[in-house]
Parts: structure tokens; sequence; C-alpha cells
């Protein structure tokens, strides 16, 4: 049903425009449960449907936008866009040619539309109720359809839709110490859910055990896929982004200088296919199923936006304006996730790091502290949780000459975000074992 009213918003839209102007549209939205729980119950819940959608004029090398909440009341939001429209062209006259505008002339039109999979929300209310039953569980879960789409004057449709369910969740300790997960899919699966909370349990009870101060220094590492999140989420600050690139600004120049690499066991791409982001962006732009960003720890490629190729007369491979990851896949390695304790040995296991950020972007250097339930580790056996620590370190040293090993089972993390709308993007990481980390305080 949605795709057949932005169908009819933009026939309306069109149909309005002058000989000489062209337009785009950019369709986001959703219908979302949001359940919020503490103390293992549910304290609120609701429900949000909500859709928005940017209007671009353009006339000749001019383009101004605006964004509004339609209604879903057809004859209110036809009318009420035919006013942007007059709103737009009286702003035209005020601003410059664009030398980087890039618009689609190719006509792509795709369409994705997924049956949702999930079950009622109250079944899975249900569910994480009684696998959390007896626990301090806090934690927020979205769940239902996601829709984005894009129309241009010329003729091109493209459509994305799909239902998804995010649970970010917490089973508190004491003080601050709880252990955080994350899970996420297109699928309900009660079994898996039952089995992360009894992992998290276990955790829970290591954590009433005296906690353990390290004194700065080197050591053995296991960082779980979401502690590996955070870390290449910081390459995904402008690192993978061609503007960066070519501005000078981004933290891989030197590996795309080919100064530095990281471990041959590393292997990032851009994995649209597997991702549950659409295939296109807000210019219409496709985007290929994958793009290689860093191959066996050399550098592969970059994001480049319509904005950037026109700039520097490049092709664009269908990037956002940010030129970021939406769907970041990284190779498995071979490690049993099962083993990871005993191929650890003695050190530290790492489940969530925190307010990271560049210490020395150039030399791709961050810091930032351990989070929540992390444990020192004996002979593969967990010994005692760890109170907070700083690490200052290169990434080009963790993902380099650091790097022992990557689990052969990998984690589909999602953004658990929703400021404006539920985030589409995700991540899907192994858990990594590092020879060494640098705790600094």
């Amino acid at each position: 049903m949605m795709r057949q009213y932005f169908e009819a918003v933009a026939e309306a839209v069109f149909a309005a425009l002058d000989e000489a102007e062209q337009a785009t549209l950019w369709l986001s939205g959703e219908q979302s449960d949001f359940i919020r729980f503490n103390h293992g119950k549910v304290r609120q819940a609701g429900q949000v449907k909500q859709c928005y959608l940017t209007v671009q004029l353009v006339l000749g090398n001019k383009h101004v936008a605006q964004t509004v909440t339609l209604s879903h009341v057809l004859d209110e939001d036809q009318h009420m866009l035919l006013g942007v429209l007059a709103d737009l062209r009286d702003a035209l006259g005020d601003v410059a040619d664009d030398p980087y505008l890039l618009l689609n002339t190719a006509l792509q039109s795709t369409q994705r539309s997924e049956a949702s999979r999930l079950p009622p929300a109250e079944q899975m209310v249900a569910d994480i109720v009684a696998a959390a039953a007896g626990a301090d569980l806090v934690g927020i879960l979205a769940a239902g359809p996601v829709y984005m789409g894009f129309a241009n004057s010329l003729g091109q449709r493209n459509w994305h839709e799909t239902a998804s369910w995010n649970f970010d969740w917490s089973l508190y300790s004491h003080g601050d110490k709880a252990v955080k997960r994350g899970s996420a899919g297109t699928e309900w699966d009660a079994a898996a859910l039952q089995t992360a909370m009894a992992e998290a349990r276990a955790q829970l009870a290591l954590l009433a055990r005296p906690a353990k101060t390290l004194a700065p220094g080197s050591y053995r590492a296991y960082l779980t896929p979401a502690a590996v999140s955070e870390l290449v989420s910081m390459l995904n600050w402008g690192g993978f982004s061609e503007r960066e690139m070519r501005s000078k600004r981004s933290s891989l120049l030197k590996l795309q200088a080919g100064e530095v690499s990281f471990s041959p066991m590393l292997s990032l791409s851009e994995n649209t296919a597997a991702g549950l982001a659409p295939a296109f962006q807000a210019e219409g732009f496709i985007k290929p199923a994958e793009v290689a960003l860093v191959r066996e720890g050399k550098y592969a490629g970059s994001l480049v936006s319509p904005r950037t190729a026109r700039e520097f007369d490049l092709p664009s491979n269908g990037a956002g304006a940010g030129e970021g990851s939406e769907a970041l896949d990284m190779a498995a390695g071979d490690l049993p996730m099962a083993e990871a304790l005993k191929a650890l040995g003695t050190g530290l296991y790492v489940s969530n790091l925190w307010y990271l950020n560049f210490s020395d972007r150039a030399a791709c250097r961050i810091t930032g502290m351990t989070r929540f339930a992390c444990f020192w580790v004996e002979d593969g056996q967990i010994v005692a949780p760890l109170n907070v620590m700083r690490f200052d370190d290169s990434l080009f040293r963790l993902l380099g000459s650091e790097l022992e090993a990557l689990t052969a089972e990998r984690e589909l993390l999602v953004d658990a975000g929703s400021y404006g709308g539920r985030s589409s993007t995700s991540q899907r990481l192994p858990g990594a074992l590092l020879r060494s980390l640098n705790l600094v305080l």
C-alpha cells in the first residue's frame, strides 16, 4: 500500500512541473512497535507510523529541497505538495548554480518488497519476558516494516520495503557492571534469544566476583564482534570516503598510499546485497551489490557519492552524501568462537568499548574505554571482572601486526538508532584475537 501511495504522490508532483523543471522525491517511512523494558518488565509500549518526503526542484544547475511529513491522506498531501513546489520555485531565484550537481539520467528502476516474517509484537515481548525472568533486564525492542523510495520526473522509480526487529538490551548487575547485548534480524528466533540470554546470565554471575584493576601496559585480548564494531566504526568515520581521501582528511591516507597495511586476514567491503539498507540512494544512483574497501590488508577502494564523482571526474558507486558504509562486511577467519578463550590463554576478554575518538587521525590512532562485561582471563578461564580501563592504540597495529585470528562465526549488528527514524545501517563482523592491546590508565 505504501508503494502505491508513493506512486500517486509522485504523479501529482511531477504533473505540476513546468517544462524546464526537473524534480526528485525521496521517501523514508516506518511503522514500528517500540517497547521499553526495565527490571525485566514492560515499562512503555507504543507504535510509530511516520513518513517523510524530500522534494528537490531542479532548474538547470540550480536546485533547492524541502522535507515534509506526509499525512497518508492523499488529497491533503497532494494539495500540500503543490504549495511546497510554489515555495521551492520562489527559493530558486536566491540560489547560485551548483557546479557539482549530478543527477542520475540513466533510468534504473528497482523494487525490493519483502513480506514481513515477524510475529506480532505481543509474542516477541512474551518471549523476551520469559527468557529474562528473574533478571534485571533493561532494553528497547523496535520492530516492524521500514520503507524507502525514490522517484524522479524522468520516470525512474525505486522502492525498498523490509520488516526487521532490533533488540538492544542489557542485564544489570550492580554499580557500573552489566552485560550488554544486541540482537536483530528479519525473522524472530525465540530459541536463539533464550541462548543469548543464558550466556548473558552466565556472565552476570561472573560479574559478582571482586573486580580486578590492571596496571597500564600491553595485554593479549579477545574482542567480541560488538567490540570489533566500535573499532571499525572509527574507520567508517570518513576513512572510506573518497571526498575525505581527496581532501587529505581520511584516517586511511597511509593505507591508500601503500605506506602501511593491515593484516592479510582483514578484508572489508560495503556489502549492500547482504544488508538492510536500500540498494539506491537519495539522488537515484544504484549501489553495486558489493564494493571492496580493504582486500587482504591492502587498500581496495572507497565510497564515492555523486557530488564527489562530479567534482573529481570519477564514477559514482552509489554512496550517500556522507560517503559512509551502511552495510559493512568483514571477512571471517578460522577460529571457532567457542575456542576463543582457550586461544586467548591469559589476557583480556573485551565485550564492549565506548567513548572512542581519534588521538591521531593521520596515524589512525584511537583512544577509548572498556565497557560493561569485560573480564580477566587466565589459562582460558575467566577469573575476574575488570574495572574500566582506557586504551590508546593504532588501528594499523591492532588490525595489522597484532591481529592473531578472526572467528569463523560472524554476528549481524544493526544500528539501534531511531533519531528521526529507525536506522537501516548494519555490520556483519567476527570476533578478533589480538596479540596485544595497549592500556594507558
